[in-house]
């Protein structure tokens, strides 16, 4: 793997495209990683690795989302460890929208869930505006630290930004979550009113 990223930041610009698309689709390491060695390589370039990683890896998401709709499951067991797709599939059943703004801010491969997306039948259109979001947020966040602030930016980054978008996720999250109860509670209030009566 050391190997595969070491030949892709070779190549810059295109090493992060394959590798971008590839994270919305099979590859297990997030693109988040290279993008950061290369922006640590060159800082002033840092917001063109961020557009580059951003447009390939929504090209990425319905390809991915593709594989698992057609091959479902047994993808999903061959290319996912266990303990993440157990969690991604909790996710899902409880709230897909939020599981996508959450995978998409987060370094857990969004692999995970363009293809679970797929194969558990989520709507696509959904997928790629959470995913749009989410990556936006996530690839331009590194990329204007990186050319603010140059080389300094990587403790930045590893220290802080991880759990700064984690809470951001989880707060969308829980928004999401609330607006849908509120959406909700009137059609489930006068079915109550007639069962009664």
């Amino acid at each position: 793997m050391d190997g595969i990223m070491g030949f892709l930041e070779d190549f810059g610009y295109w090493g992060l495209f394959v590798h971008a698309f590839a994270d919305a689709v099979i590859f297990p390491v997030p693109a988040f990683f290279l993008q950061v060695s290369l922006s640590l390589l060159h800082p002033n370039q840092a917001i063109w690795f961020a557009t580059v990683g951003y447009i390939a890896c929504l090209l990425g998401t319905p390809v991915g989302y593709m594989l698992g709709r057609l091959l479902g499951n047994s993808v999903l067991q061959k290319w996912l460890k266990p303990s993440a797709l157990t969690k991604a599939e909790n996710l899902f059943k409880k709230n897909g929208e939020a599981a996508i703004l959450i995978g998409a801010f987060t370094p857990i491969p969004f692999k995970v869930f363009t293809i679970l997306s797929g194969a558990l039948h989520f709507s696509l259109w959904k997928l790629m505006v959470y995913a749009a979001l989410g990556r936006a947020v996530k690839f331009y966040a590194v990329g204007i630290l990186f050319y603010v602030y140059g080389r300094a930016a990587e403790n930045m980054v590893h220290s802080y930004l991880t759990y700064g978008m984690l809470g951001v996720a989880i707060l969308l999250a829980i928004g999401i979550n609330v607006k849908r109860r509120i959406q909700e509670r009137p059609k489930t209030e006068p079915q109550k009113g007639k069962e009664l009566s």
